[in-house]
Parts: structure tokens; sequence; C-alpha cells
């Protein structure tokens, strides 16, 4: 039995999968995980995402998010204030050779990143959130994941 990446089943744009718990190091750096780390290479762009964790986008993915926001009209008010918080905390970021990237003091403030962290796959994205706050995230979306199955999948997930 050979084992393929998940670039090798999905392709290039492979979907982001899994649960990772590394460390914050003391100058705020995190390594990324290495199944994570040949789409992220050319580069990425961390901001601001919801229920207080982080985004990480590689770059065709914020191209296309970015996009999309620019299509709104200027208008609205709701998509004035997305588009503020969305981009006004962003960092362009390239991992060094060791896979690390470094998160701005602003986003650690933002996210309540101290040093345990979870970084989960989350398909065209990457979240990083302070540990404890994802593990009470979870347990809080357990009970609704469970009851919205019928909901997303009518048919039957499997």
């Amino acid at each position: 039995m050979t084992h393929e990446s998940s670039a090798g089943l999905f392709g290039s744009s492979a979907p982001f999968l899994g649960t990772y718990t590394p460390r914050l190091d003391d100058k705020g750096r995190l390594i990324l995980p290495a199944k994570f780390r040949g789409q992220l290479a050319p580069g990425l762009v961390m901001t601001r995402g919801q229920e207080r964790c982080l985004f990480l986008l590689p770059m065709d993915e914020f191209r296309r998010m970015h996009d999309q926001l620019r299509q709104a009209p200027v208008t609205s008010k709701q998509a004035r204030d997305y588009l503020r918080v969305f981009l006004s905390g962003a960092s362009d970021e390239l991992p060094d050779k060791q896979g690390r990237i470094s998160i701005p003091p602003v986003l650690r403030k933002y996210a309540g990143l101290d040093r345990d962290v979870a970084v989960i796959g989350a398909g065209t994205r990457v979240e990083i959130w302070d540990l404890q706050a994802w593990e009470t995230y979870l347990a809080e979306q357990e009970a609704g994941y469970a009851d919205t199955a019928e909901e997303v999948f009518p048919n039957g997930p499997f």
C-alpha cells in the first residue's frame, strides 16, 4: 500500500485538512505543519478571521477573495466595514526554509495567541487559533455539527 500526499490525491489545490498543535516560539514564530508547507511556500496572506482566529491564505485564494470583495458596492457600509477589518490587519508572509512564519504582534493580540496554538485545515485556508479557544469552540459546536448533518447532506453524507 502506498501513501499519497494530499496534493497527489487532490491536485495542486488540495484542501487543507487536519488539526495540529505546534507552539509559538519566543519571537512569535510558528513552524507550519509539514502537510501545509508546499502550498504556502510561495507566499501567503495572514489576516483576521472570524471567531478571533487568524486566516492563512495562499496567494491565489487571497486574490480570489479580494476580487470578490472588490465587487461589493462601495455604498454598502457592511462591505466597507468587512473590507477594512479584513485588509487592515493583513500581512503578506513568505515562510523561511524551516517552514516558519512570523505572526505580527497585532494579529497575535487579536487572536489571543501566546504559546499553545491549534493550526487547522479549513479547506481553502488554514486557521490559527489559541489552543484553549479552539477546544472550547469545538466542544460548543459538536452538538450542532451532529444536528445539522441532515440539512447539509439531505441525501445522506455517506
